[in-house]
């Protein structure tokens, strides 16, 4: 499995170069085992080292994964085509709002889905929207009909320069139906799918890491470079053992007495705090050299900075903290 991703290491303009990137992860998804069966820890450690090698490639990959596995959940695999390439778009906005509307003939989506990443360069995406009645509702969608328009903008990132996240227009687009109302945000594998996104950013933080090393190692080391690495060491050792314990936890079932968004709240924020500590440390390590002369790092440091954005910080852990103090023993 690993050997995928070292192949695609060698492929010039992986994660760049995104219509090879998405056919890459089109080839993954056929063989990429799924979380919550039995390998999740697999599925982390693919995520973790695709990331490792390219954040970009593991922010196209880790998506195409998630609406495979839902689609599996839903037995609906029956809407996914062997080519096509899947995006899951479940953000919401105060400024735009997208409703479900059935008819005669069927479903369709009306109005705007903001932070579409890569809507125009998808085939097709899993998108939440209220139906008339006020529930969510998971809807596929071919992104490729006359009823869909991307936006190409606005964008000014830059990191994750070329996973264009912005606002979709639906204009009576047919979809799908994917479970039923409220489905898509009750079932355990929504909790999972987002530390699935950690899994990620614990990659791409190691990779981040390795460059301590050098200066730690070096016959001029001071305190200074050892306390960095030690810092960051500590940090990623156990944000990697709280992913090892969560994907068992999964696995066997455990992950349900624990509580499954309280599990995947405690472990986003270990983990994203880890990779903050390791932005922040490799910066006063380091200085600004590689972030000015070295392209590789200096992209896989601002593609990581954006990506933990992800994580909301204290909101997000106030939202746990209230679910630890409702359960009271939850340790």
């Amino acid at each position: 499995m690993l050997d995928a991703v070292s192949a695609a290491a060698e492929m010039d303009g992986f994660g760049t170069d995104l219509a090879k990137t998405l056919d890459w992860c089109v080839e993954v998804g056929q063989w990429a085992p799924r979380v919550g069966e039995g390998r999740t820890a697999e599925l982390w450690e693919l995520l973790a080292a695709t990331a490792a090698v390219d954040v970009g490639a593991a922010r196209v990959l880790e998506p195409h994964l998630d609406a495979l596995t839902i689609l599996a959940q839903a037995d609906r695999s029956d809407l996914s085509a062997p080519h096509d390439t899947w995006g899951v778009f479940a953000a919401e906005s105060r400024d735009s709002s997208l409703l479900a509307e059935k008819s005669g003939a069927g479903w369709t989506l009306r109005g705007t889905k903001p932070w579409c990443s890569l809507a125009s360069r998808l085939s097709r995406a899993l998108v939440t929207a209220t139906r008339d009645d006020g529930r969510r509702a998971l809807f596929a969608v071919d992104l490729r009909t006359d009823g869909v328009r991307a936006h190409g903008g606005p964008w000014m990132a830059r990191g994750l320069t070329q996973i264009v996240s912005a606002p979709v227009d639906f204009d009576n687009a047919p979809a799908v139906p994917v479970g039923p109302a409220g489905w898509y945000l009750k079932r355990p594998g929504f909790a999972w799918g987002g530390m699935s996104v950690a899994a990620c950013w614990w990659g791409a933080a190691a990779t981040i890491a390795r460059r301590l090393l050098a200066p730690a190692q070096s016959g001029a080391a001071d305190q200074l470079s050892l306390v960095h690495l030690g810092r960051v060491d500590g940090a990623l050792w156990a944000a990697r053992a709280v992913l090892a314990e969560a994907a068992e936890l999964v696995d066997d079932g455990r992950s349900r007495r624990v509580g499954e968004r309280l599990l995947s709240e405690r472990v986003r924020a270990i983990v994203a705090d880890a990779a903050a500590l390791t932005l922040a440390e490799s910066a006063e390590a380091l200085g600004p050299a590689p972030l000015t002369r070295d392209e590789e790092f200096a992209r896989s440091s601002a593609d990581l900075h954006l990506y933990i954005q992800q994580h909301h910080g204290l909101r997000d852990v106030a939202r746990f903290g209230r679910e630890s103090a409702r359960q009271s023993a939850a340790w």
